[in-house]
């Protein structure tokens, strides 16, 4: 969801370093970044050193920096590396923050609340601002090689291009202690294999056993990096997940979705997509039946007897 303030960024011709955990580096290969350095989150004091030793390799110049996550653990990292940030204000950042920004007194999207931010650091920088909002829809740029290991994936488990449709049934972590997890995924996949339709999966090796608990007649494929995911979305004929990354992902590679909706809120975190269909909402997830028929649709198939 931050793919549009990086567009901004990079638009401003200035040098773009990305500081991120390490499974983005991969997904974000084709973007013509200055650098990538991997954090990790919890210990501020050894991102510090990891902002640091790039710094440090780097070539001179004035850092600037901008925090998109609210933590108080991205503000102090920055601040003791040595660079001025601009960041929301949440979490009492004001005082390690060089310029504090206030949010928006309107609920936004996430996009649009970063996309926000980014705007107001660019103005407090002097520089220009290329896009005054966001995109309508997320522009992933996707390296070759994960266009050619999503096909090869396909290839060796004998799928077709938009033959099949691929599910993510797991969501790690909790919102607000409640699991983010739909439990109506082994209904939906054997009503669609009913109906013989192919029903694929390939989450990555850490959740393998969850999401074969989940829908276990649905076809296993190996798991992928997260550009090569992104790619495999587009290639299926309709994506089912969660609202997790996977809804992220296939957003940003413009893939057709379905995505599931309990206990998080689709206007602040569904996904940023015009390709998207979110059933459920806060506090109500949607029936089974009621997934099976809107899935027959997007598929363009006679809804179930």
């Amino acid at each position: 969801m931050s793919l549009p303030s990086l567009d901004t960024l990079l638009g401003t011709g200035f040098p773009v370093v990305v500081c991120a955990r390490p499974w983005a580096q991969d997904l974000l290969a084709a973007y013509p970044l200055a650098g990538f350095v991997p954090i990790q989150g919890p210990s501020w004091r050894a991102d510090r050193v990891a902002v640091r030793r790039h710094l440090k390799q780097s070539a001179p110049g004035r850092p600037l920096g901008l925090l998109l996550p609210d933590s108080l653990s991205s503000a102090l990292a920055f601040r003791f590396a040595g660079i001025p940030c601009a960041g929301y204000r949440d979490d009492g950042r004001s005082l390690i923050l060089r310029w504090p920004c206030r949010k928006p007194a309107a609920t936004l999207h996430a996009v649009q609340s970063w996309h926000y931010l980014t705007r107001y650091a660019l103005t407090q920088w002097q520089l220009p601002v290329t896009t005054p909002e966001p995109a309508e829809e997320l522009r992933w740029q996707a390296a070759a090689t994960h266009d050619i290991q999503a096909s090869q994936v396909l290839a060796q488990a004998g799928l077709n291009r938009d033959a099949f449709v691929l599910i993510a049934p797991t969501a790690t972590g909790l919102h607000k202690g409640r699991i983010k997890a739909w439990t109506g995924f082994d209904s939906l996949t054997r009503s669609l294999q009913a109906r013989g339709i192919t029903v694929a999966m390939a989450p990555p090796a850490t959740e393998q056993q969850a999401a074969q608990a989940a829908a276990p007649t649905a076809q296993l494929l190996p798991p992928l990096g997260l550009g090569a995911f992104a790619a495999l979305t587009r290639l299926a004929s309709l994506v089912i997940c969660n609202d997790s990354g996977v809804s992220h992902l296939a957003a940003a590679a413009h893939a057709r979705q379905i995505t599931l909706f309990g206990v998080t809120d689709p206007h602040r975190t569904g996904p940023w997509s015009n390709q998207a269909l979110r059933l459920g909402r806060l506090n109500a997830w949607p029936s089974a039946p009621d997934v099976l028929d809107q899935a027959l649709e997007q598929m363009n198939i006679p809804p179930a007897a």
